[in-house]
């Protein structure tokens, strides 16, 4: 009986290698009307332009009042859009550093040729003026933030350090107590030691809490005048305190801030919170990440507050991550290498 054939091995199908995807490339040319911000916008020796090339990958020529932009379609976009962005700064008055154009270019992901800038509605240019500078935000989440402190009652920031959460609270709190809005400024914190005992400090009671407190004083003095500082320290219309010495009182016409709210516990937070009074605000800044308190994230009073009055009417919730970072680049680097990327 003759054999059959033995079948043919089946070869599996293998799809033709798909092109690479082309990278579309762009130049455009900007120019400048005001000759005399040409200096602090090019830099010195050209530093603010390297800084955009460098990061956003494109060859930036300059030309009198006219720059030349080459490189990928997105990249180049977003150089102008930059670059636009920091020329309109340098208008308004405003300082231009190495931390802002970073800022600038972080907040302009993935625009197109038509830009994200002009894509956006003109409002009015969202800034804190206080006695000693302007601010403006820095990253995306730095703009929902300052538009909420101007908005909401109660607010909750939290996000790693270097995100600017107690900075812009105080800013704020400084330029309501400025215009009048509010007649005290009260900063608050628990004294808890970060992961190392101390021991018992020297001195009265502010001697004993200040060293916890120090942060809160730097954001004060970056704001106000260091006479007008301690003049308001010693009529008390600024008040820095422990959060102990809240227990009892109602803070009317205040703008509160509470640092470091991890660490508080779950007693304590809603002591702080029933402190609240006719036309004040609050600010609960904390990292949700960094439990100092015996029993971690558990018996933290920031994440209960949270997870008990996120959405009720008055509240408002900012979340920050690592990519929200305004410290020199590197800390958001740092952030993201112990926490993990940005979700």
């Amino acid at each position: 009986m003759a054999r059959k054939p033995a079948p043919k091995a089946h070869q599996a199908f293998t799809p033709p290698p798909s092109p690479q995807r082309e990278v579309r490339r762009a130049q455009i040319d900007i120019s400048f009307d005001n000759q005399s911000l040409l200096g602090a916008l090019f830099g010195q020796f050209d530093a603010n332009l390297v800084q955009v090339e460098n990061r956003l990958g494109v060859f930036i020529a300059a030309r009198g009042n006219d720059l030349h932009i080459e490189g990928p379609e997105d990249s180049v976009a977003r150089a102008r859009d930059v670059l636009n962005e920091m020329y309109d700064r340098l208008s308004q008055g405003q300082d231009l550093d190495a931390g802002a154009i970073e800022s600038l270019i972080s907040m302009s992901n993935e625009p197109t040729l038509d830009g994200i800038m002009d894509a956006e509605p003109k409002g009015p240019p969202i800034m804190i003026r206080t006695r000693r500078k302007t601010i403006v935000p820095r990253s995306a989440m730095q703009a929902t933030y300052m538009r909420s402190l101007t908005r909401d009652d109660i607010i909750f920031a939290l996000g790693p350090a270097g995100t600017g959460k107690t900075y812009l609270a105080v800013a704020q709190a400084v330029a309501q107590l400025i215009n009048g809005s509010v007649q005290r400024l009260i900063l608050s914190r628990p004294a808890v030691e970060a992961g190392e005992k101390l021991g018992f400090l020297p001195g009265d009671m502010k001697d004993k809490v200040d060293p916890y407190l120090r942060p809160l004083y730097d954001a004060l003095y970056d704001c106000m005048p260091p006479e007008q500082v301690e003049r308001r320290l010693a009529s008390g219309e600024i008040e820095i305190a422990p959060i102990a010495f809240m227990r009892g009182r109602t803070l009317a016409d205040a703008f509160v801030i509470l640092d470091e709210a991890q660490n508080t516990t779950r007693e304590q937070m809603k002591m702080f919170l029933t402190r609240f009074g006719q036309n004040s605000r609050m600010v609960i800044c904390g990292d949700p990440r960094q439990v100092d308190i015996p029993g971690g994230d558990r018996m933290s009073g920031l994440a209960d507050a949270v997870g008990k009055l996120e959405g009720v009417d008055g509240f408002g919730t900012i979340r920050f991550t690592a990519a929200d970072v305004v410290r020199h680049p590197i800390v958001g680097r740092i952030v993201e290498a112990y926490e993990g990327p940005a979700a």
